[in-house]
């Protein structure tokens, strides 16, 4: 009984309205379910894309940290990276001991070294701008990923510093062997510092 009467409403509504507006209505309805499923399927396309660009960035990550690994191997397993390394540095550090040498004639000659706080402070800044002179040449050459400069103390302008104020006070006066021993031994030790933190 029930659904003769929907009938018949449907029926007296085409009477009373006309079946445009039924036809309407239906289309109106249909149109609307469409464009509701039609959002529905692009915000998921669109959510499926923005996941796909977030795996996409972990990959590319993932690969950039492999290839960083495998460039670090590469170096190590290149055992001529290393001596050229050591070839390059012996002839900076070797340099460098001839640079200490003369400063060490120049403050003797040059400065009243019995004011030792300026003298002191005169070894510093030169031996400092000799340690920057050598990093700043360094810094072109690297060495898993991270320039030579980046193994260097900065300590080591004060270890320097020492020995070459040890040598301008000396008890027993002026020798230039004796320095230039002292300072050579001073520069090695720093080149053996100097490839450990390589190896470290």
């Amino acid at each position: 009984m029930n659904e003769v009467q929907q009938v018949t409403e449907i029926a007296k509504g085409i009477s009373d309205y006309g079946l445009m507006a039924v036809t309407a209505a239906f289309f109106l309805l249909l149109s609307a379910a469409m464009m509701i499923a039609i959002f529905r399927w692009f915000k998921s396309m669109i959510n499926r894309m923005l996941e796909q660009q977030e795996c996409l960035r972990q990959l590319l990550d993932i690969l950039q940290d492999n290839n960083a690994a495998i460039k670090n191997l590469a170096e190590r397993l290149e055992p001529e990276t290393q001596m050229r390394i050591r070839n390059l540095t012996g002839f900076a550090f070797d340099l460098t001991v001839e640079q200490v040498c003369r400063l060490i004639k120049r403050v003797r000659k040059e400065n009243h070294i019995i004011d030792h706080e300026a003298t002191a402070e005169k070894i510093r800044k030169s031996l400092k701008v000799i340690h920057e002179d050598r990093n700043s040449r360094f810094d072109p050459f690297t060495y898993h990923g991270k320039p030579l400069s980046d193994f260097c103390a900065p300590e080591w302008v004060e270890d320097v510093a020492k020995v070459v104020e040890s040598e301008i006070y000396n008890a027993d006066g002026e020798n230039n062997a004796r320095a230039y021993t002292n300072v050579k031994l001073a520069y090695d030790n720093i080149k053996t510092e100097f490839y450990q933190r390589l190896n470290g």
